[in-house]
């Protein structure tokens, strides 16, 4: 099978998955709301905004395993998913906000900026969000040619700091049961020692090249 034909049959593949917590989150609310049920817990409302951040920052995870994997794999191919998963990420992400600012606060948005001021583990998310926001804006393909190509990779490099302040907004948010944001930042480390490394290697293949060329 070759890469264009697999891409036609991959690629609707993954945006059905992608789209599939947010379809059972769905379910659950209007399951808990209408029905009775508790598949969110005792506080659905909170429990769904809850969710919503913690799939923005498992597609932020997985946007950041895909360069590793082609790498591994030796399958650069798997680098034509890596757009629309950072898009699901920042999909996720205003679902979050929007799901905070509607369900939660029911709109008032007088309350959303007192909680950004007041609140430290509103105003790291936000600051994430924003940055998240900055880097879907320039995710297409004309957006790269009208800043370069270095210059985008520079700016794109957030996704790391971005991915940082995501569990950190977490790991501040809960009070009990710190599993899951010490799992994603330790996930999150790997990956950020990982292309550390492919940088100082790339960097002395560079050195190694100029020193032969001034030599020769």
């Amino acid at each position: 099978m070759n890469t264009k034909t697999s891409r036609r049959i991959f690629k609707p593949l993954v945006f059905i998955a992608s789209l599939l917590p947010f379809a059972y989150l769905l379910y659950a609310l209007y399951s808990d709301t209408a029905l009775g049920t508790k598949l969110l817990t005792d506080d659905p409302v909170q429990k769904f905004d809850r969710e919503l951040g913690d799939w923005t920052l498992i597609f932020i995870i997985i946007t950041l395993t895909v360069r590793p994997l082609a790498d591994i794999l030796k399958k650069r191919e798997l680098i034509a998913y890596r757009r629309m998963l950072g898009l699901f990420a920042f999909f996720y992400g205003v679902l979050h906000v929007s799901s905070y600012v509607g369900l939660n606060l029911q709109l008032e948005f007088a309350e959303f900026v007192k909680d950004v001021v007041k609140r430290p583990f509103i105003t790291v998310g936000i600051i994430a969000f924003t940055a998240m926001a900055a880097l879907a804006a320039t995710s297409t393909k004309g957006m790269i040619k009208r800043m370069g190509g270095r210059a985008w990779t520079r700016l794109h490099w957030l996704i790391y700091p971005i991915a940082v302040l995501g569990v950190v907004h977490f790991y501040m948010m809960i009070r009990a049961d710190f599993s899951r944001p010490v799992i994603y930042g330790s996930i999150i480390f790997v990956l950020l020692a990982y292309r550390y490394v492919v940088k100082l290697r790339r960097d002395g293949k560079r050195k190694r090249r100029d020193a032969e060329t001034a030599a020769a």
